[in-house]
């Protein structure tokens, strides 16, 4: 059976209230895979399979959910089922919910928790929204830097049952200053009697609970970290930041990403749940500003309008220079935009990305110049065929740069180099490249 004829049974069985059959159908899959059959639904149907889970994978389930989701369940639970959820939450989880959640659900929920899950949601919501200090889980092992490895193993075995992770652990010093970290691997391998503070690698990786979980979460993927060390600014440490979460946030920044180089809003929900009035306004914004920037265009073919009435052909190559140029600048655009997502690329780098990318462009315009020249003079003749072929050439070396130093300017004055999206960029390569285009012809032509 296919994954498309799985999705449609569940939801078969929830319309027509078979209770056996959904619990059936629960039992034969994976949390991860009933959250995603979950996310397709909408409204108070998705409280039927979900009160029908096992207690022991309702909460795996439930924390694979969106946020948006999840503050649906949670308001059609009654008070009891509300906080055993809550409380059988990772605190980093819960505090991001809670931090995206109505007031009314928060409040309430922080009321429910016991006095120790409370203490740590409200240190953890204490931290800037999209900080490392969010995401981090305070439940984790903390050896000092004094213990024996015989002793560190016991510590371990006793309190590694209430830690998210004990594969990579944080070793301090007196007032839990981080030294460094020690890997379980190193533990079990070294004689009992050493001391930590003779193994621990003290060039391990941190980060400040402030700064922002997107470059924590890189530096764990290009680390290949299992799990990443959060001091405060004292570099007291705090919690860690685990690889699971890193890919969710990774995940995230790429979608955002991807729907601003689009020229869209980024929705932050599951395609099939969301309205169809989300996604326009998701996307109506950039389309009107796009259309208001498109004018430039026109305003240009104005200004020429002379120019083209004295010689038609240029109007025939006309939507073949603006697509070409727009295509080379939004080529450059999405992959600075990224190579700073990855840190490949800084600010600094602006002029050598310039010189690199106005090369690319002028290379590809030389190429495709051969291509433009052949189709000029086949239809036109030989003088506008040239005007094309050197148009394009300036205009793919024009396209290469404002489409490569667009991003690493925004992001110099703090703007998303993603909001520079690839239409924006075409938008302006069209109107500019307008102006070369209509100027090599004046100066060719003699007109």
């Amino acid at each position: 059976m296919s994954d498309g004829e799985r999705a449609e049974e569940l939801i078969d069985l929830v319309e027509q209230n078979d209770l056996t059959g959904i619990r059936l159908w629960l039992a034969e899959h994976r949390p991860h895979e009933i959250a995603d059959e979950l996310s397709r639904m909408t409204g108070r149907s998705v409280m039927v399979p979900f009160r029908l889970l096992d207690k022991d994978r309702e909460l795996e389930v439930f924390e694979e959910l969106d946020s948006g989701l999840q503050q649906e369940i949670l308001l059609g639970l009654r008070n009891t089922a509300f906080r055993e959820l809550l409380e059988e939450m990772d605190p980093d989880d819960r505090a991001r919910l809670l931090g995206e959640a109505p007031a009314k659900i928060a409040t309430r929920a922080l009321a429910g928790l016991s006095p120790a899950e409370r203490k740590m949601t409200a240190a953890l919501l204490g931290y800037p929204e999209d900080s490392v200090g969010r995401y981090m889980t305070p439940e984790t092992v903390i050896l000092h830097r004094d213990l024996t490895v015989g002793r560190a193993l016991e510590v371990v075995r006793a309190r590694g049952a209430d830690a998210e992770t004990i594969y990579t652990l944080p070793v301090v010093s007196d007032g839990r200053r981080l030294v460094g970290t020690i890997t379980l691997s190193d533990l079990v391998i070294s004689d009992d009697e050493e001391l930590l503070k003779d193994l621990v690698d003290v060039l391990a990786p941190r980060a400040r609970a402030t700064e922002p979980v997107e470059d924590a979460a890189r530096l764990i993927q290009e680390a290949n970290l299992v799990s990443l060390p959060v001091v405060d600014s004292e570099e007291r440490f705090v919690g860690v930041f685990t690889f699971d979460d890193a890919l969710e946030v990774i995940e995230a920044a790429d979608s955002e990403d991807m729907a601003r180089q689009s020229g869209a809003s980024p929705v932050g929900e599951h395609y099939v749940s969301v309205s169809v009035l989300r996604l326009v306004g998701a996307r109506s914004v950039w389309l009107m500003l796009l259309i208001v920037a498109a004018t430039l265009t026109v305003n240009v073919m104005q200004v020429y309008e002379a120019t083209l009435e004295e010689v038609t052909a240029l109007a025939l190559f006309v939507p073949m220079l603006v697509g070409t140029g727009g295509n080379v600048g939004a080529q450059s655009a999405t992959a600075i935009v990224r190579a700073l997502a990855v840190g490949e690329v800084r600010v600094r780098d602006l002029p050598s990305v310039i010189w690199k990318e106005g090369r690319v462009g002028l290379l590809l315009g030389v190429m495709l110049a051969g291509i433009a020249l052949t189709i000029g003079v086949l239809l036109v003749g030989f003088d506008i065929g040239l005007v094309v072929a050197c148009s394009v050439i300036a205009i793919c070396t024009w396209a290469a740069i404002i489409g490569s130093s667009m991003p690493l300017l925004a992001r110099k004055v703090g703007v998303d180099p993603a909001v520079v999206s690839s239409p924006m960029v075409a938008t302006l390569v069209d109107a500019t490249g307008l102006l070369i285009y209509f100027s090599i012809a004046r100066l060719v032509l003699g007109i």
